[in-house]
């Protein structure tokens, strides 16, 4: 019944215009009473976006679910099911866009509902970062980039008409906020041989071009004291302390502070 309503509603809007249709008419087309629509939809903007609701439902599910232990990630694979929720349907997400351009009270209904989304994400990251300084801060600056990203990336994508690849803009879009939010990627490499960081977009820390090694000065042995490891680490010198720092605790085993 929600999808009948919600096709009836569409259908009318783009044939009479938003403002011109009325809840009587589409019911009428949809062959069902006035309740029914308000059952299902509290306003005719709701009817514009009845998929939200679900997303947003599927979207705070995968987040409480925890199968990814870097929240930045986390809260990307979030966003990454708006993107597949439109690229399933990319007519009719194409003509709502369009819609949407044209009535300001469903551009500001979108907003709200963008809104909704960015603030699951930053719930999620508060509780994850709570312990840490501006926790709640970053979880408020990395939700908004990543919603920004998304958004410049699928909104091109609906100007275009909805041609190219949907996944892949917003997977380059969301890459430069993992690029500079998530934390590296452990080393794999055995105790005592060299690991490096990647250059940018090769899952290795941006610009760092660092290199840990558990050898001693001179390539030698390290000797370990009591105290704990010896660490050599090369880094090139533009590399931002902030992202050295991280690599050295990506190595150790050891919490980042930061995040």
């Amino acid at each position: 019944m929600r999808e009948t309503l919600a096709e009836a509603a569409f259908q009318l809007f783009l044939e009479r215009g938003f403002e011109r249709t009325t809840v009587d008419e589409i019911v009428a087309r949809a062959g069902v009473g006035r309740r029914s629509f308000f059952r299902y939809f509290p306003s005719k903007e709701d009817a514009v976006f009845p998929d939200h609701e679900r997303c947003l439902a599927d979207m705070t599910a995968l987040l409480a679910r925890g199968t990814e232990p870097d929240p930045v990630r986390a809260v990307c694979d979030a966003a990454r099911l708006v993107t597949r929720m439109y690229a399933a349907k990319p007519e009719f997400s194409v003509q709502r866009y369009r819609l949407t351009q044209e009535v300001p009270g469903l551009r500001t209904y979108e907003l709200s509902v963008v809104r909704r989304y960015e603030r699951t994400m930053a719930g999620f990251l508060r509780e994850c970062w709570s312990g840490g300084p501006d926790g709640a801060l970053r979880a408020e600056v990395v939700a908004a980039a990543v919603v920004a990203a998304h958004n410049n990336a699928l909104r091109a994508w609906l100007r275009s008409g909805g041609s190219g690849d949907a996944e892949a803009a917003v997977e380059h879009a969301l890459g430069t906020v993992l690029e500079v939010w998530a934390r590296p990627a452990a080393p794999t490499a055995a105790p005592g041989a060299e690991a490096f960081a990647g250059p940018a977009g090769s899952g290795g820390a941006a610009g760092a071009n660092a290199a840990v090694s558990g050898g001693g000065p001179g390539g030698g042995p390290a000797e370990v004291s009591a105290d704990g490891d010896v660490v050599v680490m090369v880094a090139r010198r533009d590399a931002p302390l902030w992202r050295v720092v991280q690599q050295v605790e990506a190595v150790l085993g050891t919490p980042a502070r930061h995040r």
